[in-house]
């Protein structure tokens, strides 16, 4: 059994819709103190402000990179990196070169997820590679996690929220199967009740991308796609 408290400090509560404004960043970081989550995930422009408003608290800032599509080049995920820990980043949620990884160009995944590593991991900053999982086949996500230890990140995550799919337990089975010995395990896109959060966790996932974060922690069904 998960209690309320357990289950909020594997929350990263997702604040990163393309119309969430100054407003809704404080709102939703009184909300993350408040029900003390593990961290707030925000988009670079508001790692600063977020920083400032959850100083005086135990919950801590990760930001995106590369979001939604992970299309970026290389040297500017590595900058983007830089410049996120500059700001007071914690964690990096990056996304994988989703389009090179179908591509077969598995060469080039891992050593641009090793170029936002490397900035990374010299500053103490942990890794997450989001997969965008809905546009892969079961057996993709396992090369997809592998690749992402090869390259020495620290989590494998399911999606954006923002693309096709969302985190299933099939998909959080093969990584937890693949990696989750040596990695750890980032479930997000589409968990908007209690019971499908703690399913996760009961899987052996590690922490949790939630945007509906107050309905899950009551214990209600929430509303919205994210």
């Amino acid at each position: 059994m998960f209690t309320k408290e357990q289950v909020a400090k594997t929350i990263d509560h997702a604040v990163l819709k393309p119309d969430s404004t100054d407003a809704d960043l404080v709102a939703n970081a009184k909300m993350c103190i408040e029900n003390g989550v593990f961290s707030m995930c925000v988009k670079p422009c508001d790692i600063k402000a977020a920083k400032e408003l959850l100083k005086n608290s135990d919950v801590k800032v990760s930001c995106v990179l590369s979001f939604p599509h992970g299309a970026d080049a290389t040297p500017v995920k590595a900058f983007q990196a830089k410049q996120a820990i500059e700001d007071g980043a914690d964690e990096i949620d990056m996304v994988m070169n989703i389009g090179k990884f179908l591509s077969g160009d598995f060469e080039y995944v891992v050593n641009d997820i090793k170029a936002v590593v490397e900035v990374a991991h010299s500053h103490g900053v942990l890794v997450k590679v989001i997969q965008e999982s809905g546009y892969l086949t079961l057996d993709q996500v396992a090369k997809a996690c592998e690749l992402s230890d090869e390259a020495g990140a620290d989590f494998v995550k399911t999606s954006t929220g923002f693309g096709p799919g969302k985190a299933t337990p099939e998909i959080v089975e093969v990584m937890v199967k693949t990696v989750g010995d040596r990695m750890m395990v980032k479930p997000s896109g589409g968990i908007r009740d209690w019971e499908t959060a703690v399913a996760f966790l009961e899987q052996g996932a590690d922490r949790l991308g939630i945007g509906s974060t107050e309905a899950v922690l009551k214990g209600a069904k929430a509303e919205g796609n994210y």
